[in-house]
């Protein structure tokens, strides 16, 4: 009988970036770099997303472009200064 690894299903369950793409992109690797920060798109955006009403009352959600960029930021900042 074979025996599973209890842990495998994390990465299918989770989509983790693999080491080798970190420990690229902690040594200034541009390719590896743009490759965390697109497995991050999505949740920047869903933490830049705002909410407002317009004049007939209705909810608008909207992106804050500025907001973005500046999560955005933050996480190339964190990816390079990353440690190994």
């Amino acid at each position: 009988m074979k025996k599973r690894n209890k842990n495998a299903h994390r990465n299918r369950k989770y989509d983790l970036i693999p080491y080798h793409v970190i420990k690229a992109a902690s040594e200034e690797d541009i390719d590896a770099i743009m490759q965390i920060v697109k497995h991050y798109e999505g949740y920047i955006r869903k933490l830049s997303t705002r909410y407002m009403y317009d004049e007939s009352g209705t909810l608008r959600h909207y992106i804050d472009e500025e907001l973005r960029l500046r999560l955005k930021t933050k996480l190339i900042e964190k990816i390079l200064s990353f440690e190994m």
